[in-house]
């Protein structure tokens, strides 16, 4: 694998070619360093038949150390000139594996089909703003998707990872934990980029699991967790208030839920969150949507887990 991967000058040849000239204004950051690709990859414990979701390929640090592990690997790419790049330097550089390789040119916050098989496995150096929204949506459009491994700004991952009662648990914590289990992975030296960020970064692994037993529908639970967290210095009863019509009506959801209205958002998991959206304005849960928990969230609620705070700005897109 390492006569194949992208050194130092191998990225700035390649950018210079392309007219790419990464600044951290920009948020161009490119991984320069081929022990943190395998490490990466290494993480990921892929199979050889998997199929490998990579979000912001940029130059192909990452993607010319997956192809050699992996069955397919589908790269989705928002600029045009570098998703038109990858290819001609994954033939360049590993034309043995120039097969396994489909390029998509669009926005992973939108793009809503891929070309091929399901895929099986998320392995990315995400776009620090955006990498929970990213994470959420490809999760919930892809349920084929098994693991997650990706690189993200190190607040952003000890908020997607916190359990709770932390102050830095929050709408990314719940969110994902619908979908499965999070956890660190371990650090992210600064020294691995080009240009070097002035952020630090972290592995977030992540392994889908069975979402909470509950009759409310996804999007409907996501709800109560933004409404939770919207005002998270308040009690339940009073930050719920508007989501249930009133305080009282909010205090009695979370009396049957069995929920403490005195308490807030941070001390309580998602499965708390799954029981509250149940008894919205104090009814008994509609039995009728038992089938349909796992279903209908909408792009906003997806969007507003990113934790959209002054701090997932620096560093931006990282590749």
């Amino acid at each position: 694998m390492g006569d194949i991967l992208l050194g130092p000058s191998d990225v700035r040849a390649l950018a210079g070619a392309l007219g790419v000239r990464p600044t951290k204004t920009l948020g161009q950051n490119f991984v320069i360093d081929g022990n943190t690709v395998r490490r990466i990859v290494r993480t990921a414990e892929l199979a050889a038949d998997d199929v490998v979701l990579e979000v912001g390929p940029g130059l192909g640090s990452l993607t010319l150390a997956l192809l050699p592990v992996a069955r397919r690997v589908v790269a989705v790419e928002i600029d045009p000139a570098l998703a038109a790049a990858l290819p001609v330097t994954v033939e360049a550089r590993a034309p043995g594996l120039a097969d396994r390789l489909e390029v998509v040119q669009g926005d992973a916050l939108r793009v809503t089909d891929l070309p091929g098989p399901p895929p099986t496995a998320l392995v990315a150096n995400l776009p620090y703003n955006v990498a929970v929204p990213v994470v959420l949506r490809l999760l919930t459009d892809f349920p084929s998707l098994r693991r997650v491994l990706v690189m993200v700004q190190a607040e952003v991952a000890d908020r997607m990872t916190a359990p709770p009662g932390g102050r830095v648990y929050g709408v990314p914590s719940v969110k994902l934990a619908w979908f499965g289990t999070a956890r660190r992975a371990g650090p992210v030296g600064r020294a691995v980029f080009w240009p070097v960020p002035n952020v630090d970064s972290g592995l977030v692994a992540f392994t889908r699991g069975d979402p909470p037993p509950t009759t409310a529908t996804r999007a409907e639970v996501f709800a109560v967790v933004d409404a939770a967290f919207a005002q998270r210095r308040k009690t339940l009863r009073a930050a719920l208030a508007g989501w249930a019509g009133s305080p009282a009506a909010a205090e009695r959801a979370l009396r049957a839920a069995d929920v403490d209205p005195s308490a807030r958002g941070e001390a309580l998991d998602v499965t708390a969150f799954a029981r509250i959206a149940q008894y919205r304005l104090g009814g008994a849960p509609d039995g009728s949507k038992a089938d349909d928990h796992a279903e209908g969230a909408q792009g906003a609620d997806d969007r507003a887990a990113g934790g959209r705070t002054g701090r997932d700005a620096p560093g931006g897109r990282v590749r």
